[in-house]
Formats: C-alpha cells, sequence, structure tokens
C-alpha cells in the first residue's frame, strides 16, 4: 500500500465501524466525523499521531488509546 503524505485540510474517508471521516488543520484541530453523524473537534494534536490514526490497521483502536481523553475537544454537532 502506498502512503500518502497527510495534507492540512484535506479530507480523509474511513472504512471503520466507529470513524466515517477526518479533517486535519495546519493549526493542529482534529475533526472526526463518527458513524453516528457526531462531529468533535481535537485541539492541539500532533500530526503524528493524526498520521497514525490515518494509517492505522483499525481506526477505533488507535482512536481510543491515542486520541479519546487524551486532548482537548468540543462537541460540533
Amino acid at each position: 500500500m502506498r502512503t500518502v503524505a497527510l495534507r492540512p485540510d484535506h479530507t480523509y474517508v474511513f472504512d471503520s465501524s466507529l470513524l466515517a471521516a477526518m479533517t486535519y488543520s495546519d493549526h493542529a484541530t482534529l475533526d472526526l466525523v463518527f458513524r453516528t453523524g457526531t462531529v468533535y473537534r481535537y485541539f492541539a494534536v500532533p500530526a503524528r499521531v493524526v498520521e497514525g490514526l490515518r494509517t492505522a490497521p483499525s481506526t477505533g483502536a488507535y482512536f481510543h488509546r491515542h486520541i479519546r481523553h487524551r486532548f482537548r475537544y468540543q462537541r460540533l454537532t
């Protein structure tokens, strides 16, 4: 599989039972769209963490281990 470099403000779609998509801004904010339709914004997320999420074999497991409860967040919808 070819790895594509993480591009700011580009939306990535997941084949995951938990996450539908993500958008990462150059201001280190990560917007995650969950399969339920709920959107959360996470603040001050390093690019390496986002890249890890994007390339993880299990996005749900990676989210729970490396993002959930580790960064300040805000529910958008």
